[in-house]
């Protein structure tokens, strides 16, 4: 079966070729131009859809909370303006007349890890990438929960600081507000006054105020970690984003979250996930070879 997956994000729209191995080739991607619109951007799609032969179904991961079922937006924040309510799945195959998946981007990497990755052969775990803001999945019993209305795993959005910072939700206190890559990233800038991407801050840990910001962060992200641990009881959370390619992160985080528990919640393990900027992609073909 020959797969053409999509990963469309705030910036760009990734796509590569899936065989039959799920091997991806002719990786490539294009700007999204957020600004022009969901109807755009699908079309930019449909486009590159057409310019493959042969291809036997789509796989689409996409930012925005999705009915997985009609493969619609059900919804979207102004990073991309009229994305919400977009009917994705119906467009792409009237056009095309190719078979196609679509999902979010968290739950696709979560698929992505349980089927190729650090997950494979876990049942039960909880996904989270952390970046601009943080994006949840939750995968039980072998398949991916999302909720009554297609919106479960919006972990960046429970409060953990009540009446807290302001997010961009419209609430406060939002755990993104506190643990995501943005957030590390104004915590470094507010106690260094140094304006760093989340690369160069670890690149600068010597500095005391640096590695006291980081560390801070790290103790933010453990109080969410704590509490979905409680919800879950998970064995395993996938944690992805590029920031936790750092490996101190992960085992301050696995260190400082086994302190913070009951002894009975103590087996569940912090690893980072595996698949990096393919997860979405491999999830995404995945759900496809399923219809």
């Amino acid at each position: 079966m020959k797969i053409l997956t999509f990963d469309i994000g705030g910036t760009e729209i990734k796509y590569a070729f899936c065989d039959e191995n799920f091997n991806l080739t002719q990786k490539s991607s294009i700007p999204t131009n957020a600004h022009e619109g969901g109807v755009k951007i699908i079309e930019r799609v449909i486009e590159i859809i057409k310019s493959f032969d042969d291809i036997d179904r789509v796989g689409i991961s996409t930012a925005g909370q999705v009915n997985s079922v009609k493969g619609e937006i059900v919804y979207a924040t102004d990073t991309i303006p009229g994305y919400t309510g977009v009917k994705i799945k119906e467009t792409v195959e009237r056009e095309t007349g190719i078979p196609t998946a679509v999902e979010n981007d968290v739950n696709s990497a979560a698929v992505g890890e349980a089927v190729f990755g650090v997950a494979k052969g876990h049942d039960n775990f909880i996904c989270l990438t952390y970046g601009t803001g943080i994006g949840g999945a939750i995968y039980l019993n072998g398949k991916l929960f999302t909720g009554s209305s297609f919106s479960a795993g919006e972990f960046g959005h429970i409060v953990t600081h009540s009446g807290g910072k302001d997010c961009t939700c419209g609430g406060k206190g939002c755990y993104e507000a506190y643990a995501s890559t943005s957030a590390l990233v104004n915590r470094v800038k507010e106690a260094s006054g140094k304006e760093l991407d989340g690369r160069e801050i670890f690149e600068h840990f010597d500095d005391p105020d640096i590695r006291l910001a980081i560390n801070e962060w790290i103790d933010e992200i453990v109080v969410g970690l704590k509490g979905l641990t409680y919800i879950f009881n998970p064995a395993l959370i996938v944690a992805g984003g590029g920031i936790m390619n750092e490996e101190y992160i992960t085992q301050e985080i696995n260190k400082r979250l086994q302190n913070e528990l009951m002894a009975s919640f103590r087996k569940v393990k912090v690893i980072k996930a595996l698949m990096g900027n393919d997860a979405n992609k491999l999830g995404a073909a995945y759900l496809a070879s399923q219809l």
